[in-house]
């Protein structure tokens, strides 16, 4: 049966699809004080996905561990009445408190879809559900939440609302992640260059600068001018409001390369400086495909083991991203399964030893 009503006029009503569940079990406490409506046909693709060892498969068991919690600790209370989404089982391992309580569909919905959407597949039966809800609480804020695009454009054109499901996101906006730059002011050496204090130590250039700037500084951030001087810096240390910074290498250069490998702008540049750093033990870089992340990388590595001996070896790996059938299931050796993965790495090795000249044994 539908619910007979909603825990409270002012609060949202959220149908998810499979996919939210799938992609974070822990998406039913995610919603605050809004409610939760699940579909029938949520359950039986749940039930269908539960076996295996893949991640999805682990992901289902955990959200009908978390169903089967709910329903178990309100068992005495009408279920199509609504039960609460948080019990004091469950408090331990919930990080924020959802106070909005969850329905679950238990009967056939007399709407039937548009000719546009023919057949009873799981996601017309979905949409079926939403309207539905959406027709018997018009005073209510019905959405589908889905992480299906096609799914949502299909809501869309049905009139009900959707969204993406973004609350596993460390952030919303990547703009405002931190990137671990500063640029300076133009009359940023007008107010510390008065008391500036440089050294050299095993062929590094260092500065002491002091000011207010340096309050917003932190170690190993990068520094750079705007201006025709195009310096760029690396603070080292930081202690109060003085701070030491060392210039950074021009791998621009074409006698500065790393392994026939040249930096071409100033992001690359300080990764590049970061990479040959043997005091930093770990540099993470994050941008868009094709930025030279990779690349950078190997050429780092290769240089600080064949030539400064640094290393002894270099181990490489890179995320498997299946595309259909996980890479278990495809035939073949071991080596012949990784060869397609091992692609763009191996390319990456072959233009930076045509670079340097010399042969790279794999």
């Amino acid at each position: 049966m539908v619910p007979k009503k909603f825990s409270d006029e002012q609060k949202r009503v959220f149908v998810l699809d499979t996919n939210v569940l799938i992609h974070d079990p822990s998406a039913l406490f995610r919603f605050k004080e809004h409610d939760i409506f699940l579909p029938m046909v949520v359950l039986e693709e749940l039930d269908k996905g539960k076996k295996g060892l893949s991640d999805s498969a682990r992901n289902i068991r955990q959200v009908n561990r978390s169903l089967d919690t709910l329903v178990s600790t309100n068992i005495d209370q009408d279920i199509f009445e609504g039960i609460p989404l948080v019990s004091k089982e469950m408090l331990a391992h919930v990080n924020e408190l959802a106070s909005g309580k969850l329905y679950f569909q238990s009967e056939a919905l007399p709407i039937p879809l548009p000719k546009s959407l023919p057949g009873n597949n799981p996601d017309n039966s979905i949409l079926a559900t939403t309207i539905a809800i959406k027709e018997k609480f018009p005073d209510k804020t019905v959405t589908l939440v889905s992480k299906d695009i096609n799914m949502r454009i299909k809501a869309s054109v049905l009139g009900i609302h959707t969204e993406d499901y973004f609350n596993d996101q460390v952030v919303d906006d990547e703009n405002v992640m931190y990137n671990g730059m500063c640029a300076l002011g133009e009359d940023f050496w007008d107010k510390h260059g008065t008391q500036l204090r440089s050294w050299q130590e095993n062929n590094r250039t260092f500065y002491e600068v002091e000011g207010p700037a340096t309050d917003e500084w932190g170690t190993n951030i990068c520094l750079y001018s705007q201006d025709e001087t195009g310096f760029e810096a690396i603070a080292r240390k930081i202690e109060g409001d003085k701070a030491h910074i060392e210039y950074t290498n021009d791998y621009r250069r074409p006698k500065n390369h790393i392994y026939g490998i040249n930096a071409r702008n100033r992001e690359q540049n300080f990764a590049l400086n970061f990479l040959m750093d043997p005091e930093i033990d770990f540099v993470t870089l994050v941008g868009a495909a094709g930025t030279g992340k990779t690349l950078l990388t190997l050429a780092a590595g290769i240089m600080q083991t064949l030539e400064k001996g640094l290393y002894s070896e270099i181990i490489m790996t890179r995320v498997t991203v299946p595309v259909g059938e996980d890479i278990g299931f495809l035939p073949g050796t071991e080596e012949e399964k990784m060869t397609p993965w091992m692609g763009a790495l191996m390319d990456n090795l072959e233009v930076m030893a045509q670079a340097n000249g010399k042969r790279i044994d794999l």
